[in-house]
């Protein structure tokens, strides 16, 4: 899943940064309002995590004008503006949720979680099929009730797929959700991971749709 942290502030930006990329995601930070502007202009992100007080342009601002553009990312707002008015206008400027500084980092995760899943149509964590059960919140895969070892960039293919059966996804939609914007991308990255899951879950949970990409059918 890919991240778009939005944070002037360094020191909670790179302990967020940290955070999150232990948690297997991809992330791109930027410091300012424009910088995320042009972030969201330019890229397609899973979910964004975003600051209020930002240098350039406001948080609420970036955030009213990404509701105009009809763009339906998950926002999650994460500020030290804590009265419920400020609550009520970052929900009412289009946030899904809304978390006060200094927070909990598990409690963080578990609501950036959520807002992926419910952006998914997914109310229910657990996917099972044909004796696969994988539950992306605890990272556990199972195989015929035996548990499997994935990789973190093979959770990073897996999840899109998962999240959303019967999409399929192009080679350069999940290499996005593999790297952020500092990460060299090898040429069949993409194609080494999936090779791996089908030898770890078995060889037709994904699909090739050719000269398309790939697809978990729908159960």
């Amino acid at each position: 899943m890919r991240i778009l942290l939005v944070e002037d502030d360094i020191m909670i930006g790179e302990s967020v940064l940290d955070c999150l990329r232990a948690e297997h995601y991809a992330v791109d930070w930027v410091k300012d309002g424009n910088a995320a502007e042009l972030a969201t202009r330019t890229d397609t992100y899973d979910l964004i995590l975003l600051d209020l007080g930002l240098p350039k342009r406001d948080g609420l601002t970036l955030l009213r004008d990404l509701r105009t553009r009809k763009d339906r990312t998950p926002v999650l707002i994460a500020t030290a503006r804590d009265a419920v008015s400020d609550r009520i206008a970052g929900l009412d400027a289009g946030a899904d949720d809304y978390i006060t500084k200094p927070y909990d980092v598990d409690e963080l995760l578990a609501r950036m979680r959520a807002l992926i899943r419910r952006s998914a149509g997914r109310a229910e964590p657990v996917f099972e099929h044909d004796g696969i059960t994988i539950d992306p919140q605890s990272h556990a895969a199972m195989v015929d009730g035996s548990p499997v070892a994935l990789t973190a960039r093979e959770w990073a293919v897996l999840e899109p797929l998962i999240a959303r059966p019967g999409m399929i996804f192009s080679r350069a939609q999940l290499e996005e959700k593999l790297y952020s914007w500092k990460d060299s991308v090898s040429s069949n990255a993409v194609e080494v991971y999936i090779h791996g899951l089908r030898k770890k879950l078995g060889p037709n949970l994904i699909q090739n749709v050719r000269g398309v990409g790939y697809v978990i059918p729908k159960t």
